[in-house]
C-alpha cells in the first residue's frame, strides 16, 4: 500500500505547488512545521521557491515568527562560541562543533531555520575530564545529579551529562564520540577529529570535514530512538547531501569514509529515505555502490514499512495505524543496537518504572 504524503512533506520535496496551496492545507502546513520544528526552515524554503508576498498574510505572521527564533538563536550562538574559544585556549586543543552549531557557523544552507536547543561538541576521550573540569570554572556546570544518571553516562554513554552555565543558562552537550562506545560498529573517535576542520577567526574551534557531518547526521538519525523530530534530521541530511554535491569526488568519498568508519549501514539509509521522501539528488551511481551498507532484502521491507512512518511529521495528520507501533519498535531498536543485552535489560526496566511512576527525566 502506497503511503499519502504529509503536506510538509510534498511541500519540501516539490511535489505540490505552493501556488496551488489552499487556506486550510496552509494551516495543516504550518501545523505540521511547527511540530517537526521546521517552521523557520519552511519560511526560507518558501523564500527561495516563491514570493512571499503572495502567501496569506495570517501564515506569513507564523514563518515570520519563527524566522526571528531561529535568528535569535544564531546571535546566542556566535556568542557562546566566543566563550568557547576562551575555554579552548585555556585547554590548549581544538573543541569540535557537532550537528546545528556547526552547520550555523559554518554558514551551510542545512543551517538557515534550524532550531536546536544546546551545543554539541566532541573532544578526545582522554581528554574529557579536562574539558569538563575547565568548563566548571568557566561556568558550566550538570544539573542531574542522580547517581544512575551520571554512572550511565559517564561509563556507558559517548558523552557527559548535559551542562548548563549558571549565568546565561546556555547548555552544552560534551560527546567524546558520536554514538555509545557499547554501540554495534561504534567508530574510532580519533579519526573524526584528525579529520576535522579549523573554523576561520575562531582559534580552536573545529568542525567536522563534510563527509563526516553526513556520517553523524545519518549516524545520529538511525541509531537514535526518538524520532518525534525525525523530518528535521532528514531535512538536514538532504541539504547536506545537496551543499556537498558539488565538491570532486564527494559521493565516492562519502561511501569510503563510511566504509573506514564502519557506519556504511546508516550512511545507506540516509541516501535511501532522502531520495524516497525528500528526492534528493543522489546519483545512481552512489545510490547502487551504497548498498553495500544494506540489510537483507526482507529486513529492508520491514525498516522501509517502519522509516517511511516513524520520518513523518509527528502529528496526528501524519499517523496511520502502523506509526505508534513503528516508532516504538524503531525505538527498541536504537536501544538493542547501542547496547548489551545485560545492559540494556535493566536500563529499559528503570526507564519503564520511572516514566510509570512520574519520575522519568527528559
Amino acid at each position: 500500500m502506497k503511503l499519502i504524503q504529509p503536506i510538509l512533506v510534498s511541500v519540501l520535496n516539490r511535489d505540490q505547488p505552493i501556488a496551488d496551496l489552499t487556506l486550510s492545507q496552509w494551516d495543516l502546513l504550518v501545523r505540521q512545521a511547527r511540530k517537526s520544528m521546521l517552521l523557520a526552515k519552511l519560511y526560507y524554503f518558501i523564500e527561495d521557491e516563491f514570493d512571499l508576498t503572495k502567501i496569506p498574510e495570517r501564515v506569513l505572521r507564523h514563518l515570520q515568527s519563527a524566522r526571528v527564533h531561529s535568528t535569535k538563536q544564531y546571535t546566542d550562538l556566535l556568542w557562546e562560541v566566543k566563550h568557547l574559544e576562551k575555554v579552548a585556549k585555556q585547554l590548549g586543543y581544538p573543541l569540535v562543533l557537532l550537528k546545528g552549531s556547526a552547520y550555523a557557523m559554518t554558514g551551510l544552507s542545512a543551517a538557515k531555520g534550524r532550531i536546536f536547543s544546546d551545543i554539541d561538541l566532541m573532544v578526545d576521550k582522554k581528554n574529557i575530564n579536562r574539558t569538563e573540569k575547565q568548563l566548571m570554572i568557566n561556568g558550566w556546570v550538570t544539573s542531574n545529579t542522580d547517581a544512575y544518571d551520571q554512572l550511565y553516562y559517564r561509563k556507558w554513554m559517548h558523552e557527559i551529562p548535559p551542562i548548563h552555565h549558571l549565568i546565561r543558562g546556555s547548555v552544552l552537550d560534551v560527546h567524546h564520540n558520536i554514538i555509545p562506545e557499547t554501540a554495534r560498529n561504534s567508530p574510532d573517535a580519533v579519526l573524526l577529529i584528525a579529520e576535522s576542520r579549523a573554523l576561520p577567526e575562531h582559534d580552536l574551534i573545529n568542525v567536522l570535514s563534510p563527509q563526516d557531518m553526513v556520517i553523524h547526521s545519518a549516524t545520529h538519525l538511525f541509531y537514535d530512538g526518538e524520532l518525534e523530530h525525525g523530518l528535521r534530521d532528514l531535512v538536514d541530511l538532504d541539504a547536506l547531501i545537496r551543499s556537498n554535491q558539488e565538491m570532486e569526488s564527494f559521493e565516492e568519498n562519502l561511501l569510503f569514509r563510511a566504509n573506514e568508519l564502519g557506519l556504511h549501514r546508516p550512511v545507506f539509509y540516509a541516501l535511501r529515505y532522502t531520495y524516497l521522501i525528500l528526492h534528493t539528488p543522489v546519483s545512481e551511481n552512489i545510490l547502487q555502490n551504497s548498498q553495500l551498507g544494506a540489510p537483507h532484502k526482507y529486513l529492508l521491507l520491514l525498516m522501509d514499512f517502519l522509516f517511511l512512518r516513524a520520518l513523518m511529521p509527528d502529528h496526528l495528520s501524519c499517523n496511520d495505524r502502523w506509526t505508534g507501533l513503528s516508532r516504538w519498535l524503531l525505538y527498541i531498536r536504537s536501544h538493542w543496537i547501542r547496547m548489551p543485552v545485560y545492559l540494556l535489560i535493566p536500563h529499559l526496566l528503570r526507564k519503564s518504572f520511572l516514566r510509570l511512576s512520574g519520575k522519568a527525566r527528559h
